[in-house]
């Protein structure tokens, strides 16, 4: 008998991210496309790791995660945000921020339910909404500054509005939410029964003196918000795919009955890893300016092209306006970039779900100097396309 597939995505291919790097590794280019870096992690926690598999630590581990790390996670972020989560109810490790992300809006989402995302925005966020019966609501936001529309926000909400997912700061557009942007959320969802799903992967990578504020911070938010973090991010390991949510009790028995069923444990000599490796706060408080120096280079290096950077005040990301050099459309001269010039970088219009061209690339810049330095100077004899 022949069966048919009725799919959930009949929209969705192959990622942009991995047809850039596909395309980086057939024509030899230098990949500034995925957001992966190039460089290795601490070679401390990479020792730490294996004395834990020696030592026999290799078996399941607890479906919340190991009680050492989420003790550890709760003690940073009170020392960092100076908020308290509980480590046995309200703190869960997960298989990655995007596994989080997911497991959240499974727990709040169901057919019908209406979600706000803002875009650009990660690609992940829809095609997640969707799978569980959800509606994505997208909010368009654009250059130069991609400011919220709060009024639109406000007019977008309706009974059936479930969700509101933020991130900050954000990728692709590097902007971080101010306090002004969180207040205005607080009073839209004052008298609403609609969650947050708060995504602050990048919560240590902000520059120039820029605050990272969360929505914890905000108890009109914190009551109601699933917020997710990562390791992979924090310590240069996206490979090893760890990361956390942080949620009020209530939310988080709900997230932890989904994530039962999903991954049911995280990787067990890891989390004890992680867990001896977060003693050391330096590792993690020194993470803005290690990558402000390398935002800095290539600021300074795109200065002398013929792409204009527009303002990059978190994330490892920044974006660049290529008007000065081509009419093409995004994804093609993405394409040619990297094709004719060894290059490869992101179309922003890939972050729309509707068809957008702003003349915009995202540039990854979390990689070794040497790898920017070469990437520079290809793109300094970019003159047309």
């Amino acid at each position: 008998m022949n069966h048919r597939l009725m799919t959930k995505l009949p929209d969705t291919g192959i990622s942009i991210f991995t047809h850039m790097s596909q395309l980086a590794v057939r024509h030899g280019a230098i990949n500034l496309s995925q957001g992966f870096p190039d460089f290795d992690c601490s070679p401390r926690l990479v020792a730490l790791v294996a004395q834990y598999m020696r030592q026999g630590y290799n078996q399941y581990a607890p479906m919340t995660g190991v009680a050492g790390l989420r003790e550890r996670i709760s003690a940073k972020v009170e020392a960092t945000a100076g908020i308290y989560y509980h480590p046995e109810t309200e703190i869960t490790v997960t298989a990655g921020a995007t596994q989080a992300l997911f497991t959240a809006m499974a727990t709040v989402i169901h057919p019908g339910d209406e979600v706000i995302l803002f875009e650009p925005a990660y690609d992940a966020y829809a095609p997640s909404v969707r799978v569980f019966g959800g509606i994505p609501k997208p909010v368009a936001l654009n250059a130069p500054d991609f400011a919220i529309d709060w009024e639109a926000v406000t007019h977008l909400m309706s009974p059936k509005t479930r969700l509101i997912i933020v991130n900050s700061p954000n990728n692709p557009t590097a902007r971080v939410l101010s306090d002004t942007d969180y207040r205005r959320l607080v009073e839209i969802l004052r008298d609403n029964d609609c969650y947050v799903l708060s995504d602050e992967v990048y919560e240590h990578m902000v520059y120039d003196g820029v605050q990272h504020r969360s929505a914890m911070h905000y108890a009109g938010l914190r009551e109601r918000a699933f917020v997710v973090a990562s390791f992979g991010k924090l310590y240069h390991t996206t490979g090893w795919k760890v990361g956390y949510c942080l949620a009020p009790a209530a939310l988080m028995a709900e997230f932890r009955k989904i994530h039962q069923f999903n991954v049911f444990s995280v990787n067990t000599p890891v989390q004890h890893a992680l867990a001896e490796f977060l003693n050391d706060p330096e590792e993690y408080l020194e993470l803005g300016a290690f990558f402000q120096e390398k935002r800095d280079f290539m600021l300074e290096a795109l200065s002398g092209t013929r792409f204009r950077a527009l303002p990059c005040q978190g994330t490892y990301f920044l974006l660049a306006d290529y008007t000065a050099i081509s009419a093409l459309p995004e994804r093609l001269f993405c394409e040619a970039l990297t094709e004719q010039r060894g290059v490869a970088m992101i179309p922003v219009s890939s972050f729309y779900s509707e068809e957008t061209n702003q003349q915009l690339v995202r540039i990854c810049f979390a990689k070794q100097r040497q790898t920017l330095e070469q990437a520079a100077d290809r793109l300094a004899l970019v003159s047309d396309l």
